[in-house]
């Protein structure tokens, strides 16, 4: 018994000390009847195993997203459609992926604002993503007119009114925020399905498949994905990537 869950043990190490193929039916039986009897007896060895596959795993993940983000850094940071805002010049650029029918995306907008603000050298971009149905796209896409029309001022104040809005983004409802923004309702309303304002949904959709960005919000900050708020928040988050950029 004892040299079977010493063998087990030993399994553990990158040089293999045996082959369980090469056991013979009952000792393949006592082994595993030794392994359980061993991991009844001492259960935290199940779980210390089981969290030190967990930190591999987040560990690959990360390098992963890293290599995700140095592969499609044009994208994500220089796309040539997308609202830039915070400060412009700042030294840590903060990208989130948002779906304005998002729960976690209007209840932390005004978490990250906050942050921007507070920091003031922050350059935040955001990246229309609108996943959770045709209230989503309709919103997005009156989000991305308005820019295209009105600009960047403009096109702020329809992200707040659309993250704040409770109801279905009806064309009244789009018509009433377009005439508090100061922009032609009409306008914006017949260019939401223009060429234009479809490639720009096009091209954020494309990115975040080649991303696997599957949900919102979704954060790039340096070079750091997070694929939804940091448990230990975003400046925490800001502060690293400052750091690594020395």
């Amino acid at each position: 018994m004892k040299r079977l869950i010493a063998a087990l043990l030993l399994t553990a190490t990158p040089a293999l000390a045996f082959d369980i193929k090469a056991m013979s039916e009952d000792e393949t039986a006592a082994f595993g009847d030794a392994v359980r009897e061993y991991l009844m007896a001492n259960p935290e060895v199940l779980i210390e195993s089981i969290n030190v596959l967990e930190e591999r795993r987040a560990a690959t993940e990360a390098q992963n997203d890293v290599a995700l983000v140095a592969a499609n850094r044009d994208a994500i940071f220089d796309d040539g459609h997308s609202w830039i805002g915070g400060n412009p010049d700042g030294d840590v650029t903060m990208v989130e992926f948002i779906d304005y029918r998002c729960g976690y995306c209007r209840k932390f907008n005004g978490q990250v604002q906050d942050v921007v603000e507070n920091d003031g050298n922050i350059r935040l971009i955001l990246k229309e993503f609108p996943i959770l149905g045709p209230d989503s796209e309709t919103s997005a896409r009156f989000a991305v007119a308005v820019k295209q029309i009105g600009g960047d001022e403009a096109y702020l104040q329809a992200h707040d009114a659309l993250m704040a809005m409770r109801g279905a983004p009806s064309p009244e409802a789009l018509k009433g925020i377009a005439a508090e923004i100061g922009v032609d309702g009409d306008e914006v309303l017949n260019a939401m399905n223009t060429e234009s304002v479809s490639a720009v949904l096009r091209e954020n959709r494309q990115l975040a498949e080649r991303m696997a960005i599957m949900g919102t919000p979704t954060f790039v900050i340096g070079d750091t994905l997070l694929r939804g708020m940091p448990a230990d928040g975003l400046e925490a988050t800001v502060a690293a990537a400052r750091e690594a950029n020395g």
